[in-house]
C-alpha cells in the first residue's frame, strides 16, 4: 500500500505538466477500498536535502485518496512560501507522506507539565490560541531538537510570540506513519 500511497502523489503532481498521466481514481478505489476511508495527511517535497513544499490536512474529513491527492498538489504549486514547483524541479523532489493519527489534546499545568507529556521526535503538535494556530510534524524535531526550541519557533509560526506557552495555549498531539 506504502508504494501505492507515493504513486499516487507523484502522479497527482505529474498530472498537472501532464495531463495524459491521469490517475485512474476509479480503478484505484476498486484495487485499494482502503482509500474510501478518511484520513488526514500531509505531503512533503524536497529537492536537494531543503524543504520544497508542506500541505496537509489535521483532521480526517476526507477520504485518503482525495485528501492525498488535494495535498500533494497543494504541497507542489501552492505552499505560499515557495513559487510552484516546475518540471525540472519535480524530476529530482524527494516525497514524503505522513499519515495522521486523530489529534488528541493535552492537558497540562504549567509548561513543565506540558514538557513531562510531549514525546520530541515521535509528537507532531497543534498549538491554539485564540485565532492564532500552527502545527509541527514529528519530523521537525529533527531540525529543532530541544522542547524550547520546537516550541518557541511553533509559537512564531502561529504569529504569536516566541513565549506563548506562557499563555497557556491549547495544545493537540498527533502521530504520523511517514512513507517515503
Amino acid at each position: 500500500m506504502h508504494a501505492a500511497l507515493l504513486s499516487i502523489a507523484h502522479h497527482a503532481i505529474e498530472e498537472v505538466f501532464d495531463p495524459a498521466c491521469a490517475l485512474d481514481t476509479k480503478a484505484l478505489k476498486e484495487q485499494f477500498p482502503e482509500l474510501l476511508t478518511p484520513r488526514a495527511t500531509f505531503v512533503t517535497l524536497t529537492l536537494n536535502g531543503e524543504l520544497r513544499g508542506c500541505i496537509g490536512t489535521l483532521e480526517a474529513n476526507h477520504p485518503l485518496l482525495d485528501d492525498l491527492i488535494a495535498n500533494a498538489k497543494a504541497a507542489a504549486f501552492e505552499d505560499p512560501r515557495f513559487y510552484p514547483l516546475s518540471l525540472a524541479e519535480f524530476e529530482k523532489t524527494v516525497l514524503e507522506i505522513s499519515l495522521l493519527t486523530p489529534p488528541e489534546k493535552l492537558f497540562y499545568h504549567g509548561i513543565a507539565d506540558l514538557k513531562a507529556q510531549v514525546v520530541p521526535g515521535e509528537d507532531g503538535i497543534i498549538l491554539q490560541l485564540g485565532r492564532h494556530r500552527a502545527t509541527f510534524l514529528p519530523q521537525v524535531w529533527e531540525q529543532l531538537p530541544s522542547f524550547a526550541q520546537f516550541f518557541s519557533h511553533l509559537c512564531h509560526k502561529a504569529g504569536l510570540e516566541t513565549d506563548c506557552l506562557a499563555s497557556g495555549p491549547d495544545i493537540y498531539r498527533y502521530r504520523v506513519e511517514k512513507i517515503r
